[in-house]
């Protein structure tokens, strides 16, 4: 073993070495074969060469001629199949030499030295490599979802999953919110029936080394692309039979009615399709104090983030 359990390798390390004595002696034995091919080669085709002057002048017949070029390009097979050998001799010597096929993070070892390895189906486990620079998230997206986005996509109001453009935000067990962004790679070509669910796969960037392969995470795909709203505390937000309104400050200081529609939540905060301005007033705190439109109120303005004070 030619490494540390759960140490970082890169791409070519040698991670093991198995006896190669069997493997060595037999390669020697096919370079012999090749050398004897060649040297038979060449006297075969010597003795052709000399055929093919005396065959002019009837000093051999074309019968023998024909046998020594014969001979000649059977020699030359032999050297071609001498040298496969030779090929599949020195392959066999380098699988001796366990090797890394990618950059990543060993586990331990399952083997020991002095230990027997075999291969093709019962072949032992030596050890497990994972990547380490980048991890790919795999999630499924039901069939309505799946059909929103690309009607997203046609309408150019968000990224296509065809041409793997699609952001998606990422959070891991105990982390609020989706704190690490990543972009959808590969999306598979056909739903499951027995699910109505496709199988799409995000690719997060690794470098800082926060992600251990195996983790499961939440997801989060944008439902459109980026566009300018006005959010407000969802407790501004009164019921009127089947309208929704919020109460604002006027530049008098006194509270009017806004019929608003209201979209979904976006980080704890209300999106606002339409009735609000830019700027406007929302009243979020002492709401039962404002008996109808007109009432003058003593508003303190703060961030919407922390609820309006009402006095």
């Amino acid at each position: 073993m030619n490494y540390t359990d759960g140490q970082e390798v890169k791409k070519g390390q040698v991670l093991f070495t198995i006896d190669d004595r069997t493997y060595r002696a037999a390669l020697e034995q096919a370079q012999a074969t090749l050398a004897r091919a060649k040297t038979q080669a060449s006297l075969a085709q010597s003795e052709a060469n000399r055929t093919d002057k005396l065959v002019h002048t009837n000093l051999v017949s074309r019968e023998e001629w024909e046998q020594r070029r014969s001979a000649a390009v059977q020699a030359q097979a032999d050297i071609r199949a001498a040298q496969a050998a030779v090929d599949a001799a020195q392959l066999n010597l380098d699988f001796t030499k366990v090797t890394a096929p990618i950059d990543g993070r060993a586990s331990r070892a399952l083997i020991t030295s002095g230990n027997l390895v075999t291969a093709g189906d019962t072949a032992s486990v030596l050890t497990t490599l994972v990547s380490q620079k980048t991890v790919y998230v795999y999630f499924d997206v039901d069939e309505s979802t799946y059909l929103h986005y690309q009607n997203l996509a046609r309408r150019g109001q968000g990224a296509s999953s065809d041409n793997q453009a699609l952001p998606v935000e990422i959070g891991l067990v105990g982390e609020e919110g989706y704190p690490h962004q990543g972009k959808v790679d590969f999306l598979d070509n056909q739903l499951t029936p027995s699910t109505g669910t496709i199988r799409m796969r995000a690719l997060l960037d690794n470098s800082q080394r926060l992600f251990t392969p195996g983790l499961f995470a939440r997801v989060r795909l944008p439902g459109s692309a980026e566009f300018q709203a006005t959010l407000i505390d969802d407790k501004a937000v009164l019921t009127d039979q089947d309208r929704k309104y919020v109460y604002i400050v006027d530049k008098d200081g006194k509270a009017q009615r806004r019929d608003i529609t209201p979209g979904r939540l976006a980080d704890g905060l209300r999106i606002v399709q339409k009735g609000l301005n830019p700027g406007d007033s929302v009243i979020v705190d002492g709401l039962q104090k404002v008996f109808m439109p007109g009432m003058p109120v003593n508003a303190k303005t703060v961030a919407m983030t922390t609820s309006a004070a009402l006095n």
